[in-house]
């Protein structure tokens, strides 16, 4: 069958060991790590928020481990769709087309901010499914915000990589560190608030790998290289953070 087919390499020990002893797929499974979180960090603000309408904390951990779940299995099912969509060179383009324009649409509001661009998502209205608990409320309310979030963290995933364990596994430590590690991340931002300009000129990046792999110049660059090349505008963008808040302060005195 068509469905078996598709989600095969989710089944197969040899493919899931192939990447778990495989140190360039680890270094891709890092990569996709650091996109994760980089590119969450609004989910995981609108997440906390939603969890915030429940009374006891003891209701908010369990919203969000139901959300949790909610998110892999989403991510599960869209990854093996999209492993056999990208293979598409129209789907390609479109998505090399879609990631171009998050991109320049990231740029283009810093350059142009609007106060309505800033308000977070809606929540979905306590006025509406008045047969649900405010807890189930919440719980489809996060699983909406789940969805709407990491469509574009799985296109650019499967743009880096072809296998879906490697995108997968990446997907699953990123959700669970971007909901860890939230609030480090947020700060880590607001420190070095190039970290997200960075993301989105990655975010550029992989729409110009995408770009490329189709015809007529079918180059793939190899993901080994792209790697070392999102770690290595990881370092200078914290580089270039500190330079300037040094150079800015040498000026002020």
């Amino acid at each position: 069958m068509f469905i078996l087919k598709l989600y095969a390499p989710f089944f197969s020990l040899q493919n899931w060991g192939n990447v778990l002893t495989s140190g360039k797929d680890w270094l891709i499974i890092l990569t996709l790590i650091l996109m994760e979180c980089l590119l969450s960090v609004d989910n995981a603000v609108v997440l906390a928020a939603q969890t915030q309408v429940l009374p006891s904390k003891s209701d908010q951990r369990k919203s969000l481990i139901y959300g949790l779940w909610g998110a892999y299995l989403f991510r599960f099912i869209v990854i093996g769709i999209g492993t056999y969509l990208i293979n598409f060179w129209e789907i390609k383009l479109a998505g090399s087309a879609y990631l171009f324009y998050l991109a320049v649409k990231f740029f283009w509001d810093e350059r142009h901010p609007k106060i309505a661009s800033k308000q977070p998502p809606k929540m979905i209205s306590a006025k509406k499914h008045q047969g649900l608990s405010r807890f189930w409320r919440t719980v489809i309310g996060i699983e909406a915000m789940d969805i709407v979030f990491s469509i574009d963290s799985v296109l650019a995933a499967l743009a880096i990589s072809d296998n879906p364990v490697v995108v997968l596994i990446g997907g699953m430590i990123g959700i669970i560190c971007m909901r860890g590690v939230a609030e480090l991340i947020i700060k880590l931002m607001v420190i070095i608030p190039e970290l997200q300009a960075m993301a989105y000129i990655l975010i550029g990046v992989i729409a110009l790998k995408l770009l490329v792999s189709l015809p007529p110049l079918n180059y793939e660059l190899p993901n080994n290289l792209f790697a070392f090349f999102v770690l290595a505008i990881f370092l200078l963008t914290i580089g270039f953070h500190f330079l300037r808040h040094h150079r800015d302060s040498h000026h002020r005195f």
